[in-house]
């Protein structure tokens, strides 16, 4: 049955139809604002397997080029495989909040796919196709404990924008994507132009208030046009066997809790766990399920001994950061460089600068863009002592990368200002939880290294959450065993005046408004603690780039110069690249860049282009060579490619018979210039000199 729904939200309306297509999917809707229609599908296969011990769950959206009307660029004509950094980013964002909502024990292999059908370029399709992969799981007959909808949120002059379009967008403060339950926040992610905790908290909850209708929306679909959901069995704990786990290994689980080494301790953790199998694996077929109990007997100790005794992994205060060590310039040849080691997370960040021919191209829905600053997060698998297959950059690699480059893009300086392009690399040497911050960190004293003048440094922290009962425990600088065995991870990256970018996901219900400010308030204290760690190595950008960075000189000449400097078929402009080690661009107004490996050619090159594109200026006294001898006088080159003509009669102050009898052709003479017609033709005199 066909059923179409609608409500006024943001001042928009927003559609949901299913029943028309994709009828063989588990759960199928179309969700459409404006011209944006977004078709999502829920898929699960009907086989569950709680052997793997996981939820194989798939997220994919994919922006089709003809919903803008639009083929592809590259070379097969069609979308290609491998999704774009912006697909991955909006599987991230479906993928996050959905996931701890399927129930413990369901393990069938299911796939939600959203697919852009048609994009008016004003109404986002991200945030569409999120409360569609919510709307189609409702709807379907998998086991999901929803719904939850989405929203994103803008700030403009001083007022909260639900669901703002990207006209709005360029003028906003605020670009967030928050996803709610009924209950609580389940997921934030987006940038701030370092606006305040108070601020962005307002925010957050501006959209869970909001966005509330959806939640009834997807309801009113559910209850007339909802399958009935599979029954699926919750894993039985054997309790005696647990009991006999806990009994052998209590001195041991405490032992590991106590120890602050991470290798240290998972060695320790791996030698029990072997110990315990062996003790109590009597007929050899109970292995795994003995490891499985022993994992969960170390995750409620751990989180007992924070509750309960007020005491975490290796012994710190909740609000305490690991100890932090920085060095800035700590590669000799690259434009700018740091060191960044938080306990035992290591980034080593590069900064590079370059052209605007080194801006990276992508094409998109809204057509080409060009992208002046990136920021690339590599984990490779040392990092964490593993030996593993290296096949490019993982979606959690484009998500961490992407935050990090959210938060430190709010401090860069304007094109105008600062005209290189910019690329920071973070390779994550080491990690035991938030390598993202650490690249955050590394790549703000990095950048300052390069001498780009950022507004203000910048910093981030990770924070978590353990909630138990009545309890509320926040975390500063969780470790990756504390972001495995609590509640929330929570990434706050910003200046010492506030937010620039935030990051949240949770394994509960939700997070009210209360713990999040907490968070909020905590992480900041934090933040402004790393920002002095760092400034002891470096608290300010350099005053001028690196020596070994390309220098940049820019020439403002005539547009009607500009075919003068380009030449037939670019044959000047490559001739200067190639004499000068350069690269020239010019654009429509006039303006000549030109990035140079060194000051010296920089600066012959300079005077080289103003040479060929200078202005002749009436009065003005050149020295020039005689190219061509006629009766009626002699065409002097006064600029290259520029010929003036001396008149024999003002050649000499006296009277001339001949003009070879006063020059010759390749003589160098000095002449004034008298006129510059409206035809461009120039009037010279050598006479006007004598």
């Amino acid at each position: 049955m066909v059923k179409k729904v609608e409500i006024e939200i943001g001042g928009k309306t927003l559609t949901i139809e299913t029943g028309k297509l994709a009828k063989q999917a588990s759960g199928s809707v179309v969700v459409q604002c404006g011209e944006t229609m977004v078709l999502v599908t829920a898929v699960a296969d009907k086989e569950n397997k709680p052997e793997l011990g996981f939820l194989p769950l798939t997220i994919e959206y994919q922006e089709k080029m003809a919903a803008v009307g639009r083929i592809p660029g590259n070379y097969f004509r069609r979308e290609i495989g491998r999704p774009s950094e912006q697909e991955v980013l909006t599987c991230r964002i479906i993928d996050r909040p959905l996931r701890p909502l399927f129930p413990e024990g369901y393990c069938s292999e299911t796939q939600v796919i959203a697919t852009v059908l048609s994009a008016d370029q004003q109404n986002d399709p991200d945030v569409l196709a999120l409360i569609g992969a919510s709307c189609a799981l409702t709807l379907s007959d998998i086991p999901f404990d929803g719904p939850i909808a989405g929203a994103r949120v803008g700030y403009v002059e001083g007022k909260y924008i639900l669901n703002p379009t990207r006209n709005e967008l360029k003028s906003s403060r605020l670009d967030i994507i928050v996803a709610c339950s009924r209950k609580a926040v389940v997921m934030v992610e987006g940038k701030a132009d370092a606006l305040s905790e108070e601020e962005v908290l307002a925010a957050i909850f501006f959209a869970h208030e909001q966005i509330q209708p959806l939640l009834d929306l997807q309801d009113q679909l559910r209850s007339s046009n909802g399958r009935v959901k599979r029954i699926v069995q919750p894993p039985v704990i054997d309790e005696v066997l647990m009991a006999k786990v806990k009994s052998f290994a209590e001195e041991g689980i405490q032992a590991v809790i106590a120890i602050a080494d991470k290798m240290d301790r998972g060695q320790f953790y791996d030698q029990l766990k072997a110990k315990v199998v062996s003790e109590l694996n009597e007929d050899g077929t109970r292995g795994k399920e003995i490891s499985n109990l022993l994992s969960m007997y170390k995750k409620k100790a751990m989180r007992a001994k924070i509750v309960e005794d007020g005491v975490r992994i290796g012994g710190r205060a909740f609000n305490e950061v690991r100890a932090i060590s920085c060095e800035a310039s700590y590669l000799p040849r690259t434009h700018g460089s740091a060191l960044f080691t938080r306990g035992e997370t290591q980034a080593l960040v590069t900064a590079t600068l370059g052209s605007e021919r080194d801006q990276q191209r992508v094409e998109t829905l809204e057509g080409e863009q060009s992208n002046r600053f990136m920021l690339h997060y590599n984990f490779p698998p040392y990092s964490v002592g593993e030996a593993r297959g290296m096949r490019g950059p993982s979606r959690r690699d484009i998500g961490h990368g992407t935050l990090a480059m959210r938060g430190l893009s709010a401090v860069l300086p304007t094109e105008e200002e600062f005209p290189y392009s910019i690329r920071v690399v973070s390779e994550v040497l080491e990690s035991n939880g938030s390598s993202s911050m650490a690249t955050v960190c590394g790549g703000s004293m990095a950048m300052m290294d390069a001498g780009i003048p950022l507004k203000k440094p910048v910093s981030g922290i990770a924070m978590g959450l353990i909630k138990e009962g009545g309890k509320v425990i926040i975390l500063s600088d969780i470790l990756g065993d504390e972001d495995h065995l609590g509640d929330m991870d929570f990434k706050v990256v910003g200046t010492e005046d506030g937010v620039t970018s935030l990051q949240m996901d949770i394994k509960i219900d939700g997070v009210d408004r209360d713990i999040m400010g907490k968070a909020l308030a905590q992480a900041k204290e934090g933040r402004i603690h790393i920002l002095g760690e760092m400034a002891k190595s470096i608290s300010k950008s350099r005053a001028n780039v690196s020596d070994h960075a390309p220098k940049y000189y820019t020439h403002k000449i005539n547009p009607d110069k500009i075919r003068d400097i380009i030449g037939p078929g670019g044959k000047i402009i490559k001739e200067l690249s190639a004499e000068y080690d350069a690269k020239i661009e010019v654009d429509d107004s006039g303006m000549v860049k030109m990035f140079c490996n060194n000051s010296e050619n920089a600066n012959a090159l300079v005077e080289r282009v103003k040479q060929i594109t200078a202005e002749v200026e009436v009065g003005a006294v050149y020295k020039g060579i005689v190219k061509t001898i006629k009766d009626f006088g002699a065409f002097v080159e006064i600029m290259p490619g520029t010929d003036g003509l001396v008149h024999i009669s003002e050649l000499d102050v006296k009277r001339v018979e001949k003009v070879t009898d006063v020059v010759n052709e390749g003589d160098v003479i000095e002449v004034k210039v008298l006129e510059v017609d409206n035809r461009g033709r120039i009037r010279l005199s050598r006479k006007a000199l004598m």
